[in-house]
């Protein structure tokens, strides 16, 4: 597949945990305009998070029709879409309508902890681990499939003949832009699921008997970078060619240019995601990150494969501060209310709403917040708020050194809370290495359409796209070596006590 000679644009759909985004790109990958739409999620149950399955369809193709008319684009004008989407959260609908039959269980969901306890005692780690990357956990989309098909007896039975299909919501995107006529993922998003073999890049029959999901859901797993259909006519006024799909953090390191082994990003949203590129082998955590396919570009290439800490909680912290606590307006004024925090007393914020993710996997901790005096007040809630994501991102990074017996030497960081000055210094100062701000933050859309235009030849190849990335900041580490030690020690603490912290059911 070829761009048309007249196609000037890259349209990328982003579809995020809290909104769903779209931006339009141009040749030099700049943003020619973009929209957003918010995106609702509920709390049904302590732990359990769900999304409705319309309201992300209709928020995304909403964002996308206003894009387009902001960029005063046609459609014969975008020679490709890009999908790139929330990863593990999990849909599930019947084919003949395309109605889906629950709501989304999103990532952050722990509703299927307790068949995760299961799957442990019945001594399935190791061979999860081994053929997945992915340690057992409610975190991943298999176990979400059978909660779905199981909180309907008539549900499991329909799955089995094939009415119904699985997807995460690129897949579910897919399906809706095409009309119902592709039902696929890539690789990247399979490797999320729990039931995808990553050096085989395979559907595991194994793993989906013993979490009792019927083949028939499954989509058909492709590459990253190659032709998914088209639109329908009636979705933006003509058909557009749709270029592959990849997973946001997977998209966001594309983004950042991390082609080499050994390069790494941050990616600061809902939760924070450090990706590191390994190469076209994937190498085993011993330290509790996880093994994951990056990319494939194209049919004849070769696999990138990364090693990831996901963090599940870094910004929703401060969606939290601000709806929870009312303590801002917005999500920017954190960092000016955090300013006028009195000297630093050894308060600590570990925001596990949901668990614990990397390098812990603790589906029972608990937030907590320690260190409280009589002079702590709202500026030093905020500030601990923010460095709570630093410390998170600095257990990553100290699980990947050892995964790789190497010390990162530097960080490029990404996403909405990277506008956030006293967070990156910060995030130096606790890692003690130069964390880099590239001018374009919203790497998970541009590494979309990056991946977009290499399928349709808009780009030439990865020394171009390389070439196109831009140094907006610097933050280079000041802080001394003892004070790091402390305030890094007593986050250590604070982190034991709020582990187990959740009685089982």
């Amino acid at each position: 597949m070829t761009a048309d000679e007249g196609a000037r644009y890259i349209l990328a759909l982003d579809q995020g945990t809290t909104s769903s985004r779209a931006i339009v790109f141009d040749r030099a990958g700049a943003v020619v305009a973009s929209a957003a739409r918010e995106l609702s999620q509920s709390f049904p149950a302590p732990g359990h998070v769900e999304q409705d399955p319309d309201e992300i369809w209709e928020t995304q193709i909403a964002s996308a029709r206003e894009a387009l008319e902001g960029a005063s684009a046609s459609a014969a004008q975008v020679a490709a879409i890009r999908l790139t989407n929330q990863r593990e959260t999990t849909i599930v609908w019947e084919r003949k309508t395309g109605r889906p039959v629950a709501p989304a269980i999103v990532w952050q969901s722990r509703i299927t902890a307790d068949f995760c306890e299961e799957l442990r005692r019945r001594g399935l780690a190791d061979e999860v681990r081994s053929r997945t990357g992915l340690p057992i956990d409610a975190y991943f989309s298999g176990p979400k499939i059978r909660h779905i098909l199981h909180s309907d007896p008539s549900l499991v039975a329909r799955a089995a003949r094939g009415e119904l299909a699985f997807g995460t919501v690129d897949s579910f995107l897919l399906w809706r832009l095409t009309g119902g006529s592709v039902h696929a993922t890539d690789v990247s998003n399979a490797s999320r699921t729990m039931l995808f073999d990553i050096r085989q890049r395979r559907w595991d029959d194994e793993l989906l008997a013993e979490m009792d999901v019927p083949r028939a859901v499954l989509p058909e797993v492709r590459t990253s970078s190659e032709a998914f259909g088209s639109t329908e006519a009636d979705v933006f006024g003509g058909e557009i060619p749709i270029a592959g799909v990849a997973g946001d953090q997977q998209a966001a390191t594309f983004g950042q240019a991390c082609f080499a082994p050994g390069e790494a990003k941050t990616t600061y949203g809902t939760g924070a995601f450090l990706l590191l590129n390994t190469g076209e082998r994937p190498v085993e955590s011993r330290h509790g990150l996880l093994t994951t396919l990056a990319w494939q570009l194209g049919p004849d290439a070769p696999p990138t494969y990364a090693l990831e800490g996901s963090v599940f909680v870094a910004g929703a912290a401060v969606q939290w501060l601000r709806d929870g606590l009312r303590a801002i307006v917005a999500s920017a004024d954190v960092e000016k209310l955090a300013a006028s925090a009195k000297a630093h007393e050894g308060l600590y914020l570990v925001p596990a709403f949901v668990g614990l993710g990397a390098p812990y996997w603790d589906e029972r901790a608990r937030g907590i917040l320690v260190g409280l005096t009589r002079g702590t007040g709202l500026p030093e809630v905020a500030r601990a708020t923010i460095e709570s994501i630093a410390y998170q991102v600095r257990d990553v990074v100290d699980a990947m050194d050892a995964d790789t017996g190497t010390v990162l030497r530097s960080m490029k960081a990404d996403g909405g809370a990277a506008a956030n000055d006293a967070l990156l210094q910060f995030q130096a100062d606790i890692l003690d290495v130069e964390v880099e701000r590239p001018v374009v933050v919203e790497t998970t859309a541009l590494g979309a359409a990056y991946l977009a235009g290499l399928a349709v030849g808009f780009w030439d190849g990865l020394d171009e796209i390389r070439s196109k990335w831009a140094l907006d900041r610097r933050f280079r580490p000041g802080m001394a070596p003892d004070r790091r030690a402390k305030l890094y020690g007593g986050w250590q603490r604070a982190v034991e006590r709020s582990r187990a912290w959740a009685e089982p059911d």
